[in-house]
Parts: structure tokens; C-alpha cells; sequence
């Protein structure tokens, strides 16, 4: 029996489906499995029996990503279960900001106690004149999994559509429709488009990206959303831009002691995965990756192991090695293997930067815990898991 605790609040869709050899418990002690969507682990300390954290969502600065390497602790997210709930929030915050629907609501609140408010209505609704979003030109930055979504909504909305990201990935690629052109220059984004929406992770070379040296690029007019991350924009900068009139309205998802520096944002309190569905979403696919990984080993997903896959577990045992991604690692498990006379079905073995992970499938259905042992002493071994 495996013990599955919840950090937050998981749908029951994906609780539902751990079945009968999973139990859900309230005590951090001896668990195997953790599903967490916005609580802190960094400062959590892990029993050595936890193999798995899986983030309902597609955000992991919650939880220590290197450390849970370094423990054996494989963790996961879900990109793309949200993909959906975020993409209508962008439309509808570019929406909001093309026809000044929140300052015409304001508007309407603070003269709500007039009693000629109808005739007040058709005498000052000109000064919340909008504009169309049909034929102006968007440019997306980041085509991953929420980008795509926005950029193929909006183009059938209308839209010239223009996506750039360096590092976009196949399976993306062939998502993003026909009518999305595709740049490779940043600054012809940021030159010609009415409209800008940022898609990125908060890395090294994304921290900042929108700070005055790109700000200033952006055409006179420009709406700004930023759905990813606040740590994308330089906040002064973008201040400046948008008391001069050259910025239109900032849209985020992210409001913070920054944003009340601006005078023409909406700010949202960060609901772009906040419904019923993408919260199923995430806990089902929560839920799939970890007991695919608890009971075949495969890894899919995760943010800190490198994606393994070696289909179903099956009737006889399966050796996981979690370890480091150091040279002759592959030659002391299979020596090591070989001296107990196990022959070795099938092997695979994928490495991401300092870490590794070793699946090898023997000719027997119980492993002798000797070899299990053997295998933990090899320098680099983090963790050996049989599957049986």
C-alpha cells in the first residue's frame, strides 16, 4: 500500500483514479507520494521512503527541484493541462483592455446612485472608446503548450498572429495553425505589433526581458499581458512607458507591490488555472504520471529526471536506478547484475545534465536484496527502486 499525501486541495477526479493499492493520509511520515499544487516545500524536510512530488500545474519554484534530485525524489508537473483556463484569460484580459472595460466599470460603480445614471451613461461613454482586436497584429513570445493555444485562438479571432521562441519543441511546432507566422527575431515582435503576450519561464535569459531596451522597441499604443511570470518585466521601465502613453494598458495575472506603480493595468489575482476543468486536468495528469512511475518506473514529465519510457511493467522485475550522470555507470550495474547470473531483458537509460536514470528489465520475477544492495554501494547511485 502506498501513502499519497495532498499539500493542497486535489481534484477528486484524479484522486478517484490511485485506486485500491494507494491510500490518501494527513501525516508526512513514511510517505511515498506527494501531489502539491501552490504550497512551499522548500523548507519541508523528505522521509527517504517519498519517491515521487507531482505539481498539479505547470509552475515548480515551490518546490526544491535540486534537492529532491540529489534525494531520489523524482517530481513532476502537468504542462498543458491548464493550457485551456489560460488561454481564456489572455483573450479575455486583451479584450478587456481593447474596449477600457475596467475603467468603464469603475465608472459605472462610483455613479451608480445617480438617478439620471441612463442619460449620465450615453453622455460620458465616449471617453471609454475602445478598439477591435480583428486585424490588429499580436506577436506571442514562448510557443509552448499555452502559447500555442493563445496564438491559434487569436488567429481565429481575427488576428495577425506572429509567434517567436528559439527553443520551440517539435510536438509544439505541429500544434501551432497555418495561419500563426512563425519569426525568429525578437525585435520584429516587439517593432510591429499592436498587441504582445508573454509565454516564457522565468530563466536565466527570460529574467528582465522586457526591460526599457525592449520596452522602448514596442510600437506607441502597445498592450502588454504577461501570463507567465512578473519576474519577466522590469517594473520601472514599463512605469515609464506607460506614463508616457507609449504602453496602452499592462495585463498580468501576477499583481504584486509593483503593479500599483501603473496607472493603466488590470491586474488579475492569478486565476489563469483557477476552474473546475483545469484543476481535473492537472490532478488526473498528476495522478497518471505518478503511479506510471510508481508502478512501471517510466518517467514522463518530470522536471528534475530526464523522460524515460519503457512501456508497462512486465511479469518478471524491473530495476530502477536513479543516480548520478557520471561515466561507466551503465558497466557496474550490468557487471553487477551479471555476477548473480540474472541475464538482462532490456535496458534503457537517459541522462539531463547531473542526474541519470537506468530501467533494466531481468529474467527473473523477485531480485535477490543482496543485489539491491550491491547496486546502492556504486558511487553515484542515489537510489534503486525493483518493481516486481
Amino acid at each position: 500500500m502506498y501513502k499519497v499525501k495532498c499539500y493542497n486541495p486535489i481534484a477528486e477526479r484524479g484522486l478517484d483514479m490511485l485506486g485500491d493499492n494507494y491510500t490518501v493520509v494527513d501525516t508526512e511520515d513514511d510517505i511515498n507520494v506527494a501531489l502539491v499544487r501552490s504550497a512551499k516545500l522548500h523548507d519541508t524536510e523528505f522521509n527517504k521512503d517519498l519517491f515521487a512530488i507531482a505539481r498539479a500545474g505547470a509552475g515548480v519554484n515551490n518546490i526544491p527541484l535540486q534537492r529532491c534530485a540529489e534525494e531520489g525524489i523524482v517530481v513532476f508537473n502537468t504542462p498543458g493541462a491548464n493550457a485551456n483556463a489560460v488561454k481564456e484569460l489572455v483573450v479575455a484580459g486583451m479584450i478587456m483592455a481593447s474596449r477600457n472595460i475596467p475603467r468603464a466599470n469603475r465608472w459605472v460603480n462610483e455613479n451608480i446612485d445617480d438617478p439620471d445614471l441612463a442619460k449620465s451613461v450615453e453622455k460620458n461613454k465616449k471617453q471609454f472608446v475602445g478598439r477591435e482586436v480583428i486585424g490588429k497584429r499580436l506577436g506571442v513570445i514562448g510557443l509552448g503548450a499555452i502559447g500555442i493555444e493563445v496564438a491559434n485562438a487569436c488567429a481565429d479571432l481575427g488576428m495577425e498572429v506572429v509567434g517567436y521562441d528559439p527553443y520551440i519543441a517539435i510536438h509544439h511546432a505541429f500544434k501551432l495553425s497555418k495561419r500563426v507566422a512563425y519569426v525568429r527575431d525578437l525585435n520584429e515582435v516587439l517593432s510591429t505589433c499592436d498587441y504582445i503576450t508573454i509565454h516564457t519561464p522565468a530563466v536565466e535569459g527570460t529574467k528582465g526581458l522586457f526591460n526599457k531596451e525592449n520596452i522602448d522597441k514596442m510600437k506607441d499604443g502597445v498592450i502588454l499581458l504577461n501570463f507567465a511570470r512578473p519576474e519577466l518585466i522590469v517594473a520601472a521601465d514599463l512605469k515609464e512607458a506607460i506614463d508616457a502613453g507609449r504602453v496602452q494598458y499592462y495585463v498580468t495575472d501576477f499583481p504584486n507591490e509593483d503593479t500599483k506603480m501603473f496607472k493603466n493595468f488590470i491586474a488579475i489575482p492569478h486565476l489563469g488555472a483557477s476552474t473546475e476543468e483545469a484543476e481535473e486536468n492537472c490532478a488526473v495528469m498528476a495522478v497518471d504520471e505518478v503511479k506510471d512511475f510508481i508502478e512501471n518506473g517510466n518517467i514522463l514529465h518530470s522536471v528534475n529526471y530526464p523522460d524515460t519510457d519503457m512501456g508497462p511493467a512486465g511479469p518478471t522485475a524491473r530495476i530502477t536506478i536513479l543516480h548520478k550522470n557520471k561515466a561507466n555507470m551503465l558497466g557496474q550495474f550490468t557487471s553487477a547484475i551479471g555476477n548473480t547470473g540474472l541475464n538482462i531483458d532490456k535496458l534503457v537509460n537517459q541522462s539531463r545534465e547531473d542526474f541519470a536514470y537506468t530501467m533494466l528489465d531481468v529474467d527473473v520475477e523477485t531480485v535477490d536484496q543482496n543485489l539491491v544492495e550491491t547496486l546502492n554501494t556504486i558511487d553515484g547511485v542515489i537510489r534503486v527502486r525493483v518493481i516486481a
